[in-house]
Formats: structure tokens, C-alpha cells, sequence
């Protein structure tokens, strides 16, 4: 009887990896340092504008529209630049300094902006995203947080992995005694097709830490995010 051994399958790795490893490697040396200030740049566009708007053009014509009326004349390329901006995150620097003051309380940033693009149907979805931490020994540049959240949400997502990327990037970086993150949307994929179910939004949330295992520090978060909204 003879044993077959099979090499472990693996999968390829996608932008979100990416993503996550830059990110967490800039955060992680942060760690060790007094205030450092660190930058992220994306990976280099793979867009191929021409190529885009030609298959725009496509599609136009597949669903019975005429590409060379005055109106659509110009709409393949304008479509494929818009594309290219929504899925082109910017380049950020992420700065963190020493909890020299040994604060221990929350840090809420609430009603951060963010878009992105349903990867199911290619249609935005945008909204609020309420982040927090329980700082330990480091403390982040508050606008980094937004930074960090346009910078998950800058390729197709769906709303609960992006909810989820933002807690665990700042989790496993920062290495804070809490995090929490929740996402406010609105789907357009829902709103203009399908259920058409205009004015409906959809939250998500992602705990972690003492966030997630303490009642009162898990309360005391999610009753900022709802002060905050309208």
C-alpha cells in the first residue's frame, strides 16, 4: 500500500493581501519607534484606459444604445476614467506615536466618508464609517484612520470584509487593547435594481479586544456611533 502525498494548495494572492501586508508591515515598525511617519503607496495602476473604454462601448451597444449619438459619444471614456479614480486608492502616510500620557479611554473618530464599488454588481455603495481603539502603548494620527478606511474601500468590497480588513489591520498592527469599527451604507445595487429599496442602509460592525469581550467598553462604543447619526 502506497501513501500520495499531495502539496498543500494555496491561493493566489489578491490586492486586499497586498493591502494588508503593506499596511500592517508600516504600522508594525511604527511599534517600536517614537512618532514615525510612514508612507503606503498603492500598487502601480494596471488600468488600460483604451481597452476600458472600448469594452464601455461594448456593453453600450450589447444593451441597444447607440454610441455615436451626441450624448453617449464621449461616455465610453468618461466611464472607464471614473473607473480607474474609484479603484485607484491614494497613497497616504500612516504616523503613530508613543502613549506617553498612558491614556486608556476610547478614541472614536465618527462619520468618516467612504465609496466603493459593490464587487457583485459593480455599482457604488458609500456612506459613514465610525472607527475606534483602546489605546496601549501606541497611539495613531487620528486622520489616519480615514485614510486607512479609503484605502480598504478603494478596489470592488463588500461591506462586511471591509468592515472586518479596517478592524484587523489596526488590531494586529497597532496592537491596541480594543478596536471597533462600524460601516453606515447605502447600496445602490439595492437601491436601483432588484428590491429598489431606496433610503434602506445597511450597517456592519467589527469588534475586537476588549471591545468585543467587555460589555460596558462595547456599549460605551456603539452609543457613540449612534449619538453620531442623524
Amino acid at each position: 500500500m502506497t501513501t500520495q502525498h499531495h502539496p498543500p494548495v494555496t491561493r493566489p494572492r489578491s490586492a486586499d493581501d497586498d493591502l494588508q501586508d503593506d499596511l500592517t508591515d508600516d504600522l508594525q515598525d511604527d511599534l517600536t519607534d517614537d512618532r514615525v511617519d510612514r508612507t503606503w503607496e498603492p500598487a502601480a495602476s494596471a488600468a488600460d484606459l483604451g481597452a476600458a473604454e472600448r469594452a464601455v462601448a461594448d456593453l453600450l451597444r450589447a444593451l441597444g444604445l447607440d454610441t455615436s449619438s451626441p450624448g453617449l459619444a464621449a461616455t465610453p471614456g468618461r466611464v472607464a476614467r471614473a473607473y480607474a479614480e474609484v479603484l485607484s486608492p491614494r497613497p497616504f502616510t500612516l504616523t503613530t506615536f508613543p502613549n506617553d500620557e498612558e491614556y486608556d479611554e476610547l478614541v472614536v473618530v465618527c462619520d468618516i466618508p467612504f465609496r466603493s464599488l459593490c464587487e457583485h454588481h459593480l455599482l457604488p455603495f458609500a456612506g459613514v464609517a465610525h472607527v475606534g481603539y483602546l489605546p496601549g502603548e501606541r497611539v495613531i494620527g487620528l486622520s489616519k484612520l480615514a485614510r486607512a478606511v479609503e484605502a480598504a474601500a478603494g478596489r470592488p468590497q463588500v461591506q462586511e470584509r471591509l468592515t472586518v480588513q479596517v478592524a484587523d489591520l489596526l488590531d494586529e498592527a497597532l496592537a491596541p487593547r480594543g478596536v471597533g469599527v462600524v460601516l453606515d451604507a447605502d447600496h445602490t445595487c439595492m437601491s436601483l435594481r432588484g428590491a429598489r429599496a431606496t433610503g434602506a442602509r445597511t450597517r456592519t460592525s467589527a469588534l475586537r479586544g476588549l471591545l468585543r469581550s467587555d460589555a460596558r467598553t462595547r456599549a460605551e462604543f456603539l452609543d457613540l456611533t449612534r449619538r453620531s447619526q442623524p
